[in-house]
């Protein structure tokens, strides 16, 4: 992988004011086997219902890092073992999820980058509500698609495409 550093690409925008550059809060933990991932943001906006999430994984990756705004819910997982596996298989650099994630243990072993805020066993119910590829914010932060995302073990931060990605 060729992008910088979280740690490079603050000081290397520190003195920006233009707001390009974004950290998300560091409240994510990291389940999946990659430590460090980047790519083109992809979102979907749903709560409580992984069903658009679902349709993203099972799709050709190519590289990409969806973003999923889950509304910060805590009571139900917007991805398990499965869709994690289904992600690492078709391509998917990572998953930055604003919300909870299941099957730990499984999520550790797939070759993927995956970030969520806690872990918890409820499934989702599946209404196939949701938005996808539309701007979201991710704990206060805006992040569109088409953005570039990286994330190491330093934190995660987003800037357009044409600024480092």
């Amino acid at each position: 992988m060729n992008d910088p550093a979280t740690c490079d690409l603050c000081d290397l925008h520190k003195g920006d004011s233009d707001g390009a550059l974004r950290v998300l809060a560091p409240v994510f933990r990291s389940f999946g086997a990659r430590l460090r991932f980047a790519g083109a943001v992809s979102t979907v906006k749903c709560f409580e219902d992984n069903a658009l999430v679902k349709a993203a994984v099972e799709s050709p990756g190519l590289g990409r890092v969806l973003v999923v705004d889950g509304g910060g819910s805590l009571r139900r997982a917007l991805l398990g073992g499965n869709l994690g596996a289904a992600a690492a298989r078709n391509g998917w650099a990572g998953v930055v999820i604003d919300g909870a994630v299941r099957d730990v243990a499984e999520l550790a072993e797939c070759d993927l980058g995956i970030r969520a805020l806690a872990p918890v066993p409820m499934p989702t119910v599946k209404r196939n509500e949701g938005q996808r590829d539309v701007a979201v914010q991710i704990q206060g932060v805006w992040v569109r698609p088409g953005d570039w995302l990286v994330a190491d073990a330093d934190g995660i931060v987003v800037m357009p495409a044409t600024a480092g990605g």
